[in-house]
């Protein structure tokens, strides 16, 4: 009786347990969030307190007043998350493309740096384009999980993509290309992991790739960007100039950096140092060590939710679980690579490092979606299964053993009988004899 109850506790602490991608994406996300929180901070403390706030702990007190309620968004969508959004998708998609619409009305959107890309109410500043990308994600998983057939041609594709490249039409004339670039990078991915043909994708990649070529040609400063990555230094006091002091934050790091809160380009130097520079600081005050811990952070994230997508349990949860890890990954990659100078400057945060509101709130639902997927894998569903098979099968080696010692008993029982009516029967054939000999005489 002691023994079952121990199988039972045993049997019920194993289904309560949570997969090991669960927890490496909690533990790499909350890394990441502590990561930020820290470096927000020192990158922003200098700048916010000889300017217009006056405290040097603005933006670290916002990040976390927005970082607990993202927690929070993740906390709840961990659960059933997934399931309860997927009907919604239409009406958060239909919100999005609003809002895209809306932030470019005169009077409504905000400009900074000559960018309309957010709509303030009060204290909150909310930026439509990191809303849509996610919805894309989610409006993407849903029509692929439901209509399988659609990745046969690209023709079936056009309803997705037709829905895709408006909002992305309506992120570039913000401007924002960066964010528009995210979207189709991790439409492109979502559609791999459906199963689109690679010629089909490279059909759908060369069209992108004209469009975004015009949209370069057309706008000067896009092409002065793009002149200042291509040689940054023929122009270091202007178009090169963010790229150059990037560099020489970077260089000036090492391997072990100056040490935390001692950088001089945050201060002086280096333009959006706490927002789309954070990297560049993080490789100037704690050096190429901080910076491979940052990577592997992401990378620990990276394998953990596509393995999360490999495991889940449906076609929906596998897209929306790809969707999602590929929209986090590729916006850190394009971050990190613009940082240290391997592509274009695009303007788009650091996922959970960067400071943005917005931004922060979104990724932090995303994680909420992905980690309710990895609660319960395709995998768990079969384990009772297992379980009883294995319980079945231990059962039935028992009773062979038991059986296998009964038998040499019921052998000799046996072997017995039959010696004892063999002598019975020889004793009745030996009177038989005799009686026949006294009848003959």
């Amino acid at each position: 009786m002691t023994a079952l109850s121990l199988g039972r506790v045993r049997s019920r602490s194993r289904a309560t347990a949570k997969p090991i991608e669960y927890s490496l994406l909690l533990t790499a996300t909350l890394c990441l969030l502590a990561f930020g929180v820290v470096m927000v901070f020192s990158a922003s403390s200098t700048t916010s307190l000889l300017g217009t706030t006056g405290d040097s702990a603005y933006y670290l007190k916002r990040t976390l007043i927005f970082g607990a309620l993202g927690l929070i968004a993740m906390k709840v969508l961990s659960g059933r998350g997934a399931r309860a959004i997927k009907p919604l998708t239409p009406l958060i998609l239909a919100l999005a493309m609003v809002g895209l619409v809306v932030v470019l009305l005169p009077g409504i959107g905000v400009t900074v740096n000559g960018a309309k890309r957010w709509i303030v109410a009060g204290p909150l500043q909310i930026q439509p384009s990191e809303i849509a990308k996610l919805a894309l994600v989610l409006y993407g998983a849903k029509l692929l999980a439901d209509r399988p057939t659609m990745v046969r041609s690209v023709r079936t594709l056009v309803p997705y993509l037709f829905v895709v490249a408006v909002a992305c039409l309506l992120v570039v004339v913000e401007p924002d290309m960066g964010t528009a670039m995210i979207a189709c990078f991790a439409t492109a991915a979502m559609l791999l992991a459906a199963g689109v043909k690679m010629r089909h994708l490279a059909v759908i990649g060369a069209v992108v790739a004209a469009v975004v070529l015009v949209a370069i040609v057309i706008q000067p400063y896009r092409m002065q960007r793009l002149t200042g990555f291509v040689n940054p230094s023929s122009d270091p006091s202007s178009v090169g100039y963010q790229a150059t002091q990037a560099k020489i934050a970077l260089g000036s790091g090492g391997v072990f950096g100056v040490g935390l809160g001692q950088s001089l380009q945050k201060a002086y130097f280096l333009p959006e140092a706490h927002t789309d520079m954070i990297a560049a600081v993080i490789g100037e005050e704690l050096g190429f060590a901080g910076l491979t811990v940052l990577i592997g952070l992401y990378g620990l994230f990276g394998y953990a939710g596509l393995r999360t997508a490999q495991r889940a349990r449906d076609r929906y949860g596998k897209l929306l679980a790809a969707g999602i890890t590929s929209l986090i990954l590729i916006q850190a990659l394009i971050n990190l690579f613009a940082v240290m100078g391997l592509a274009p400057l695009t303007g788009v945060p650091l996922p959970f490092v960067s400071y943005g509101n917005s931004s922060l709130l979104v990724t932090l639902a995303g994680v909420g979606l992905l980690l309710g997927i990895a609660r319960k894998p395709a995998a768990s569903a079969a384990k009772p299964a297992s379980t009883s098979q294995s319980r079945a099968a231990r059962l039935r080696v028992l009773e062979g053993s038991a059986a296998s010692r009964r038998a040499p008993t019921e052998r000799t029982a046996a072997s017995a009988k039959g010696r004892h009516s063999s002598r019975g029967n020889r004793g009745a054939r030996r009177s038989g004899t005799g009686r026949r000999r006294r009848a003959s005489r």
